[in-house]
């Protein structure tokens, strides 16, 4: 067989994969547009869902829920905006599935056993977080934000104040805005709720350990409350509780990665690599006398 031949040949797999990967993408893209297609039919009805949290803090203090249109291709923006978070969230299985019909074959059978509940556990997370969001944070945040719109001369609100008795500022929002906020909180603390999900599979692929992990809590902090600052309002509520909520899922991952490593540990004495009193750092923990006298 000639080089040229053996070329060619190793050229094969490769195209064979880049024509099942485009037809992972192909049918992942006709999902999503389906999904957002059948939102947009219901658009309206999913935004007065989003509204809720909104709309609730409002009628807590007697006012209307009121959003209004400040331009005129604002209402056409909302309904495409709906429509892509609502054909996300309802087509993200079966772009999962693809994703999982693309990677599966070139996996082992132990390895697909310990891909595939990850696999399942991050749109789980995700949607976990959402409704955390939606349910717990967005009340929260809007119900300061709007302790803020009346003051009479007491500093206490005031619905009807007029002008000789204080500031009077009524609260009409721009629909745009409110989906962008609920969105960004939706989406803020779906992703972080993925932070189990990954930490644990990188535990599992021996990239990063629970000793590790733990020996990182001081930066986690740090990280975690840059985090806070970037993807919440400016708004001390939020921020308190998504650095507890982030901080505690670290704290969850580092138990999960022990797990990780207890089972790992098993698994090799069973093997008869490691013994009975022998641990996957011992090696580490003989060799840190020597760094330290060198």
């Amino acid at each position: 067989m000639s080089q040229r031949d053996e070329i060619d040949d190793s050229q094969a797999p490769l195209i064979e994969h880049l024509a099942e990967l485009r037809t992972r993408l192909i049918h992942a893209v006709a999902g999503f547009i389906v999904g957002m297609v059948i939102c947009f039919t219901v658009a309206t009805p999913i935004f007065n869902f989003l509204t809720n949290p909104l709309c609730a803090v409002l009628a807590d203090r007697g006012q209307n829920c009121d959003l209004i249109f400040i331009s005129p291709q604002e209402g056409f923006f909302v309904a495409v905006k709906v429509s892509l978070l609502g054909g996300l969230m309802i087509s993200f299985p079966y772009i999962a599935l693809q994703m999982w019909r693309f990677v599966a074959p070139g996996l082992y059978r132990s390895e697909k056993g310990a891909f595939l509940p990850f696999l399942v556990a991050s749109p789980f997370m995700f949607f976990l977080g959402a409704a955390f969001a939606f349910y717990v944070v967005t009340p929260l945040a809007y119900d300061f934000f709007l302790g803020f719109q009346q003051f009479g001369a007491e500093g206490e609100a005031v619905p009807g104040a007029g002008v000789g008795e204080g500031l009077s500022v009524v609260f009409q929002g721009s629909a745009q805005e409110y989906l962008n906020l609920t969105i960004k909180f939706i989406v803020a603390f779906g992703l972080c709720f993925q932070l189990p999900v990954l930490l644990t599979l990188m535990g599992k692929a021996g990239l990063v350990s629970s000793r590790g992990l733990a020996d990182m809590r001081k930066y986690a902090v740090v990280g975690i409350l840059v985090l806070a600052a970037l993807v919440t309002p400016p708004d001390v509520i939020t921020q308190v509780i998504l650095f507890v909520v982030v901080y505690g899922l670290y704290e969850i991952s580092i138990q999960l990665v022990k797990r990780v490593e207890r089972k790992r540990v098993e698994q090799l004495r069973e093997e008869g690599i490691l013994g009975e009193d022998e641990d996957l750092w011992d090696d580490l923990d003989d060799d840190e006398p020597e760094d330290d006298q060198r």
